[in-house]
């Protein structure tokens, strides 16, 4: 059976996205916002697994976003509302603490508690929030980070805080890991705030320091095909800390404070070294990820991709390959749209984020996007499957106020 091409979903205009959160703020809450700020989605280049070992990233923000409406108010309670869920909290802003809030809102409430430190002693601290998320759920394209990150930009504005960048990056993650209790490595949220429209992002996870890189897809008459395989993007059983676990065990075993330090150089000769076949894989992963990370950027640095497509579209392939052999945290449906991405011509194909399901990225011709994702859709008919979501990225611009 062959199916129509399918039309590739875009996110929502942001001017239009931003109005329809005011919109939906005064309906909720009866009067105007003080304003609204956004933060988007990201996806992963190149760089997975390697964030909480001192690696290297090459993610870029995409033009999906999460929106979030909001208004000081004179009193210390935090009201958060969503448009996409019916959860409500309505809390003294001043008892907020690890474990007091579950779901959605520990997200933006664990933004405030984390940004506590830069906050008057007198000051009043409450507010209404209204979060509209446009970054599908799911998908590995970081909805949480969009979400606390969108948080700390109108916690930030509202309460006059004079916070960087970078420490409302570091509330962000400390919101995830010591109020929500989720794991992050921190990638997500620097790419979601530091990005710059028209470039990667270089991160450096051992001292978060960072430098945009040209990426210049649609002059080049090229694409990044993301396709959400609709898998269930989830960390289950624990796989996603058991495989962070394995790692510190390899740096044990090589005697070095992260995996970072081995030199891919002689990294067959260092890898000896360890016993457990599994933790040996884990290590091979790092450290060669690293390595593909450091040639992704140079030739993107170029600046002339087109004339290095093919050893760019290599460096994804074998990301994939070993974060399905060597780190295993692919699924059959990952498998399955990198497979056909690449027997339909893309040039590279891998999985992006954590895991254990969400999405695919593939650089592709522009004019070969929908073919693509046509020939990815009647894979996973042919298999039985849910029917993907396909769309195309353009590396977008990080975290802001809208109005």
């Amino acid at each position: 059976m062959t199916l129509e091409p399918p039309v590739l979903s875009a996110a929502p205009e942001r001017e239009q996205a931003a109005a329809r959160a005011e919109e939906l703020f005064t309906a909720s809450f009866g009067y105007r916002p003080d304003g609204v700020w956004s933060a988007p989605g990201r996806v992963n280049l190149i760089g997975e697994h390697v964030d909480y070992q001192d690696g290297l990233c090459l993610p870029m923000a995409i033009s999906h976003r999460c929106f979030a409406a909001a208004a000081r108010t004179p009193t210390d309670r935090i009201r958060l509302r969503s448009a996409q869920d019916s959860v409500e909290l309505d809390v003294d802003a001043r008892e907020l603490k690890p474990g007091a809030v579950e779901g959605w809102p520990a997200y933006v409430a664990g933004v405030l508690w984390a940004l506590r430190p830069h906050i008057s002693g007198a000051a009043p601290q409450g507010m209404d929030v209204l979060i509209d998320g446009q970054v599908p759920l799911g998908a590995g394209l970081s909805s949480s980070a969009a979400l606390e990150c969108a948080a700390a930009e109108a916690i930030e504005s509202l309460l006059s805080l004079g916070t960087s960048p970078l420490q409302r990056v570091r509330a962000a993650i400390t919101a995830e890991t010591a109020f929500a209790g989720a794991s992050t490595g921190g990638l997500d949220q620097a790419a979601s705030v530091l990005s710059e429209a028209g470039h990667a992002l270089a991160l450096d996870c051992r001292d978060f320091s960072t430098r945009p890189v040209p990426w210049d897809l649609a002059g080049q008459g090229l694409a990044l095909l993301i396709t959400d395989t609709r898998a269930e993007h989830s960390h289950v059983d624990g796989e996603y800390a058991a495989r962070r676990a394995d790692t510190e065990r390899a740096a044990e075993a090589l005697g070095v404070a992260t995996l970072r330090e081995i030199d891919p150089a002689g990294l067959e000769q260092s890898l000896a070294a360890i016993e457990d076949p599994t933790v040996r894989r884990r290590a091979h992963h790092v450290v060669t990820e690293i390595q593909r990370v450091r040639d992704t950027e140079a030739l993107l640095a170029t600046g002339t991709v087109r004339e290095h497509v093919a050893e760019l579209g290599a460096l994804l392939d074998a990301s994939h390959d070993s974060l399905r052999d060597d780190f295993e945290v692919t699924v059959p449906a990952l498998d399955l749209a990198v497979d056909t991405a690449r027997a339909a011509g893309a040039h590279g194909a891998r999985m992006t984020g954590g895991g254990f399901g969400g999405s695919t990225i593939a650089l592709v011709e522009a004019d070969r996007a929908e073919a693509v994702a046509a020939a990815i859709a009647e894979a996973f008919a042919a298999a039985g499957r849910e029917a993907p979501a396909s769309f195309l990225a353009l590396p977008s611009a990080g975290a802001g106020q809208d109005r």
